[in-house]
């Protein structure tokens, strides 16, 4: 992490070998929120991407209702945490606790989110479904991710396998991107 000072003093011990070699750090910006705007076919979160936009200022401006112009840092912050979340599958206990909100404010947060990105909501509904019916989900090349906890009998248990089944196309897809 760069905004740290550990950060810095880690970075410090990644060094090239000799002056003919060099480092490059890559970074797919975005990747698992632009896999889900394509697997879910949401054409807001899609629009987003390809029109430029900040899809954090732009998530934050449908979530919390207000103009693009008049999203602040600590929206754009919380926007963020709403839809990295969501492709983690986080309930509104965990979001309250991230944000340090009221669970019934993160609650709400969520069904804007879900309300602004309905594509986006059908998709993870769907994914959850397709997991209890056979009881894995696969990446966009085919790899799957099986997830016997999907039909256990602990509510607990159940409600993992569910978190696993909405991120793991996502986040499988893009370490199969990374990987290619």
């Amino acid at each position: 992490p760069i905004r740290t000072e550990a950060g810095h003093e880690l970075r410090r011990y990644f060094i090239p070998r000799d002056r003919d070699h060099v480092l490059i750090d890559a970074d797919y910006s975005q990747i698992e929120l632009r896999l889900l705007a394509h697997i879910a076919g949401d054409e807001t979160m899609i629009n987003a991407f390809l029109s430029g936009e900040d899809i954090h200022a732009s998530t934050a401006s449908a979530v919390f209702g207000v103009p693009l112009s008049e999203v602040t840092p600590e929206l754009r912050k919380r926007a963020k945490a709403v839809n990295f979340g969501i492709v983690y599958g986080i309930g509104d206990f965990s979001l309250a606790g991230d944000l340090g909100i009221p669970v019934k404010q993160a609650r709400a947060y969520i069904e804007s989110y879900l309300a602004s990105y309905p594509d986006v909501a059908a998709y993870l509904k769907d994914i959850v479904a397709e997991a209890h019916a056979n009881g894995y989900v696969t990446t966009l090349f085919g790899r799957r991710r099986y997830i016997p906890e999907i039909s256990g009998h602990n509510a607990m248990q159940r409600k993992f396998g569910e978190r696993v089944a909405m991120n793991s196309p996502i986040q499988g897809s893009a370490a199969d991107i990374v990987k290619l």
